[in-house]
């Protein structure tokens, strides 16, 4: 988790402050495993982690910047964005950007949140140079042509309406918007049609040059690869365009803030012709950092997990009132979510909205028993180390870990985290975070006694 060794190379002597650091922050086993950091100068970071026994490579660029740093009039920039840079650069069209990753049978997209962005290729190991080079180009030399913000504009409304028409997706922007306000957080990440439509390319280029930086960015490579390679490969690529500077530049820190939620008892009400009603139940979590994450997220599982949690159990299994039940936990630099999901018939939102209420409430005052502790914590340790058992996961969990955290937490050191957790934190949390007072976002077509009706479920 800490750093093991660390080397630091001078340029020349023109170059005097333009240092590399090279550390190794996980020593693997036989070089399995093995986490390696450079800082360029220009503050560009470059994280890879060796898997020698694969024969593939993942090879992303993280971008400090997320929908939270938006403006109002801003709101969905950081997702256009996102577009944008597929759509050509100074040595490469839109059509040669996705070509030249067909042409090697590899994978090429991008996503973006609340906090970050990121724009990744996975492909064979010997075809990772190619991967860089087109990836590096589109973060540096993308061109954002008026002509192609505005055919995109066309894409992103339309994304904009296929979300709409889920409403099982829709209703968890609503629940933030029920949660956050308007507010950055509380905004969803793909704007609005209205902000989508007031956008213009010189505004999204200055939000480009901006949060773009090499200070804002860090590079990740998992799977099998030489981090030397990738090192040289990421330079060359960036100093190609112009894109690193020749002095020590500090890298962008991760974001903290102290930033609390207080909302609470709100109900908000979609109408929608839908045969389910979704709803989302939930009240404030806690921030990516909180310690208390661990027992946390033992919690949830143990809440609404997997087949054998009370949600699923008491809502589906014993009276099957909904086919999709879960609960989740969304961590920011500064708070946090908590919420439970369903989607049923409208008729029986009311039992079902009851029936969570109720367990969050029981587990709040009671706790989990002991053996739900050690199943849920058994569950979080399997399932964490099956969600990365691919070279994109590891390539996402490196890249996450050092732009949100500015560190690296080997998955032994994660599993002993979960395993650490006692069934007293468990409940502790519980009471923390179950006993406040929920919030209820609602999308489905219910009528107006019913949407009175919702406001019970919250006092």
């Amino acid at each position: 988790m800490t750093s093991s060794s660390s080397t630091a190379t001078a340029r020349t002597s023109s170059e005097a402050r333009a240092v590399a650091r090279t550390q190794t922050l996980i020593k693997g086993t036989n070089g399995i495993g093995t986490v390696r950091k450079t800082t360029l100068p220009g503050g560009l970071r470059i994280v890879t982690e060796t898997l020698p026994s694969v024969r593939s490579a993942t090879f992303g660029i993280w971008a400090h910047v997320g929908s939270r740093d938006e403006t109002p009039a801003l709101n969905g920039a950081t997702h256009y964005l996102e577009h944008l840079l597929f759509k050509g650069t100074t040595r490469r069209s839109a059509l040669d950007i996705s070509s030249a990753i067909d042409a090697v049978g590899g994978e090429m997209n991008a996503f973006t949140a609340k906090e970050y962005t990121c724009y990744y290729a996975r492909v064979l190991d010997t075809d990772l140079p190619l991967a860089i080079d087109v990836v590096c180009d589109m973060l540096t030399g993308s061109l954002i042509l008026e002509e192609d913000v505005n055919v995109e504009r066309g894409a992103i409304l339309e994304e904009i309406a296929m979300t709409e028409d889920d409403p099982g997706d829709c209703v968890h922007d609503l629940f933030a918007h029920t949660m956050l306000g308007d507010t950055p957080l509380g905004r969803p990440v793909l704007g609005t049609v209205d902000t989508v439509n007031a956008l213009t390319a010189d505004r999204i280029r200055r939000f480009y040059k901006k949060h773009y930086d090499p200070t804002h960015l860090v590079v990740a490579a998992a799977g099998n690869i030489d981090h030397n390679k990738v090192v040289r490969q990421v330079r060359a690529a960036f100093e190609k365009a112009g894109a690193l500077k020749k002095t020590d530049a500090t890298p962008i820190a991760p974001r903290d803030g102290s930033r609390a939620i207080r909302t609470a008892g709100r109900v908000e009400l979609l109408g929608r012709k839908t045969e389910q009603a979704h709803v989302v139940l939930g009240m404030p979590g806690l921030a990516r950092t909180d310690e208390r994450r661990w027992a946390l997220g033992v919690l949830n599982t143990a809440l609404g997990g997997g087949m054998s949690s009370r949600l699923f159990q008491e809502v589906r299994e014993k009276r099957g009132l909904a086919y999709s039940v879960y609960s989740y936990t969304s961590g920011f630099a500064d708070c946090g979510l908590f919420g439970v999901y369903a989607g049923c018939r409208p008729s029986q939102v009311h039992d079902v909205l009851k029936i969570c209420r109720d367990e969050l409430d029981h587990v709040a005052e009671h706790g989990l028993s002991d053996e739900e502790i050690g199943r849920a914590i058994g569950q979080l340790r399997g399932s964490t180390v099956l969600g990365l058992e691919d070279t994109g996961a590891l390539m996402n969990r490196i890249g996450k870990s050092e732009l949100c955290w500015g560190d690296q937490m080997s998955v032994d050191d994660m599993l002993a985290r979960i395993a650490e957790v006692t069934p007293d934190a468990v409940r502790e949390v519980a009471r923390d975070i179950l006993g406040q007072r929920p919030s209820l976002a609602v999308i489905g077509p219910l009528k107006d006694k019913q949407a009175a009706r919702l406001q019970e479920t919250v006092a």
